[in-house]
């Protein structure tokens, strides 16, 4: 089942929910949405609930890391200047290797412990027989980028990487590619693109297509792939607002140059307040495969009208395949979940198909 095959929309959830376990994610999602949904994941419960803000331990535990004690910490700031949190940096120990192995993130064992979960709940008709295990990753940049020193991200990017593969590796090892999908999140790549680091000894630009299109690459080719672009919300705003969807285009554009693997998917998302075409009008220089579909982030909370808006508007300038919400869900207010997940369904059931879509 696709959405290009059907041609309809689909629901897509990037990844987080307020729930307290996987089951719960699962029975929730495919309650709500299950015809509509083509991929569920197990909600980023428990260590994952911050996203990657536990991976400062891991990364400070590695024998060849330790804490830059003698710089300022990074400030971690959104777009109206609010200070998030102080991120203390880390550096490379000079001359200790850097084992991939030796980081200890366990993205493989809790991805396989949501997969056990997910099969039974499938296996006796809970979760639709059509949807896949969604298993949202980070990319090896994401934690670099907030906590290592510039110049030392060059240094341990490439073992972080290695230990990031092994991950898929485990993964596509232990369960069914045929049942199951990868998304790389990638947000500090994108903040990195608008301005928002600073800079190291490799330009961003070629350090993060070429992990990027590494680790997508890793994945098996049985294994649905997928991108999730963002504007972070670690305080469910962005960090960085963005002007339009330019920058975002030219990554995916520059990304499916290089990597070698088929894409199924990208996310990309949309702020509440933009409905105007100015900021859609980049994605008509997306070039997608016609397998390869779009997915925009423009739902939002108590905002019928505004989310068929945004719809509208996007449709003018790019085929859409699916929607969700700007980013995952577990860093908003629990009691708007419902009205969320209704509100996919709602757009979804009272969309009309755009012209010439069969």
């Amino acid at each position: 089942m696709s959405a290009g095959a059907r041609g309809r929309l689909f629901a897509h959830l990037v990844g987080s929910l307020p729930l307290p376990d996987a089951e719960t994610a699962f029975r929730t999602v495919s309650r709500a949405l299950g015809p509509h949904v083509l991929r569920i994941p197990d909600g980023e419960t428990g260590i994952r609930r911050s996203w990657i803000r536990y991976l400062q331990d891991v990364l400070a535990a590695h024998p060849a890391v330790e804490a830059a004690a003698d710089l300022p910490p990074f400030r971690f700031v959104q777009w109206d200047g609010r200070l998030i949190r102080e991120i203390p940096r880390l550096r490379v120990v000079p001359g200790r290797d850097l084992d991939p192995n030796a980081f200890e993130t366990g993205y493989a064992d809790m991805a396989i412990d949501s997969w056990r979960v997910f099969e039974r709940l499938q296996d006796s008709g809970v979760i639709p027989p059509h949807a896949r295990f969604q298993i949202s990753l980070p990319t090896p940049i994401a934690p670099i980028y907030n906590n290592m020193v510039p110049d030392d991200r060059p240094v341990l990017l490439p073992a972080l990487t290695r230990h990031f593969v092994g991950e898929v590796q485990k993964i596509a090892a232990a369960l069914p590619r045929e049942r199951i999908a990868v998304q790389w999140d990638v947000c500090q790549e994108v903040l990195a693109w608008e301005g928002y680091y600073e800079r190291g000894p490799v330009d961003f630009r070629s350090e993060t297509l070429e992990t990027l299109a590494a680790i997508g690459d890793a994945v098996p080719a049985a294994v649905e792939l997928g991108y999730h672009l963002c504007y972070g919300s670690p305080a469910d705003e962005h960090l960085v607002q963005p002007t339009d969807a330019a920058v975002m285009t030219d990554m995916v554009c520059a990304l499916l140059e290089r990597i070698e693997r088929h894409v199924h998917y990208f996310h990309l998302p949309v702020p509440k307040t933009r409905r105007d075409g100015a900021y859609f009008e980049p994605l008509r220089n997306l070039r997608l495969d016609p397998a390869t579909h779009l997915y925009l982030g423009l739902i939002h909370h108590a905002d019928a009208e505004g989310d068929a808006a945004r719809l509208a508007a996007a449709r003018r300038h790019a085929r859409v395949d699916g929607v969700g919400t700007e980013c995952g869900m577990a860093r908003g207010d629990p009691s708007r979940l419902d009205a969320l997940l209704s509100a996919h369904a709602a757009l979804i059931e009272r969309s009309p198909l755009p012209p010439g879509t069969r």
